[in-house]
């Protein structure tokens, strides 16, 4: 039987200080307690999903007026240099080569690109490393499921592309309902990662339901994704809580679990996830522009729905918006 660990809730003041602070941190490696690894994706044979080198990207066309806003600098050579992590399928991992990086943050960097008239380049890079690579001009974007944030807005301009969401997961013939607040998770037995938003979020909403003389989360917490698997498809445990991107790709591949529920990464406040650009070189207004062309010609959406990402799309990418407030 696979170990677990668990902890007392936290008082809900330590879990408000924690959401705003921990909400702040998409480095989408680093939080996914249910998310697949990216080895494990790119050696599985029969996911659905395309992850060969080899990748049938949507067809995207250039429009001319946000290609009229790139800045000079970066139409110099005529190359949009992005980075990503590679670390979280589907959002960014290596293809079957464990080279070649692939996913639906790369497609949004090549669609974005192409759009603008330029050639795409797409680097792997550690997550700590990008701020400073952006902020150098080393590299003139990242797409690595970044949350804007006041404290970002300082240093980097943003375009956004996708809501940031959570994700409840269930085993696929489990009998829990639909969960949307406080009260359905009262009495369950929930795998979360440990210091994460996710966390913060369903503490708070366990000293809840406790003020109301509601049974109690039983938290859980397992050092990696098999192991809480394993918990899950056994009974042991009744539902994941973390980033829904991951949860809903391993959902797709495999077929033993299903969403019971989301909720947007930032509650009670609204984060958003975007293309990030050193701040004041101009490159996010262009980004903006090429975003919303991809959105209203459905590229956008055809995307998404080719990485199983539809239910976190945005009507609008909006340019700088209200971030997650500084802790």
């Amino acid at each position: 039987m696979a170990a677990f660990k668990t902890k007392p809730a936290l008082g809900a003041a330590l879990a408000v200080t924690s959401l705003l602070a921990l909400a702040a941190c998409s480095d989408p490696g680093a939080t996914a307690a249910s998310a697949p690894s990216s080895g494990a994706s790119a050696s599985s044979a029969a996911t659905g999903f395309n992850l060969s080198p080899e990748q049938d990207r949507v067809k995207v066309t250039v429009d001319a007026a946000a290609a009229a806003l790139v800045p000079d600098a970066i139409k110099a050579d005529g190359k949009l240099t992005v980075v990503s992590t590679g670390g979280t399928p589907p959002l960014s991992l290596f293809a079957t080569d464990n080279k070649t990086l692939i996913g639906s943050e790369v497609d949004i960097a090549y669609a974005v690109g192409e759009s603008l008239g330029l050639a795409v380049e797409v680097l792997p890079v550690a997550w700590a490393d990008w701020p400073l690579g952006i902020e150098s001009a080393k590299y003139e974007a990242v797409l690595s499921n970044v949350t804007v944030t006041e404290a970002r807005k300082e240093k980097f301009d943003f375009a956004t592309y996708r809501n940031d969401l959570l994700g409840f997961y269930a085993k696929t013939d489990s009998t829990i309902g639909e969960i949307k607040e406080a009260k359905d998770v009262a009495g369950k037995r929930v795998i979360v990662g440990s210091g994460t938003n996710q966390e913060a979020i369903l503490v708070r909403w366990d000293e809840e339901n406790k003020a109301k003389g509601l049974a109690p989360v039983e938290f859980q917490y397992y050092d990696d994704d098999s192991a809480s698997q394993l918990a899950l498809q056994s009974g042991r445990a009744d539902l994941t809580f973390g980033p829904n991107a991951g949860a809903a790709y391993k959902a797709a591949k495999d077929g033993k679990t299903k969403e019971v529920g989301t909720l947007n990464g930032g509650w009670p406040l609204k984060a958003e996830i975007a293309f990030t650009t050193k701040k004041g070189n101009g490159l996010a207004v262009a980004a903006q522009a090429a975003l919303n062309h991809l959105i209203q010609d459905g590229s956008y959406a055809r995307i998404l729905d080719r990485w199983g990402l539809s239910s976190e799309a945005i009507p609008k990418s909006e340019l700088n918006p209200a971030g997650l407030p500084k802790k």
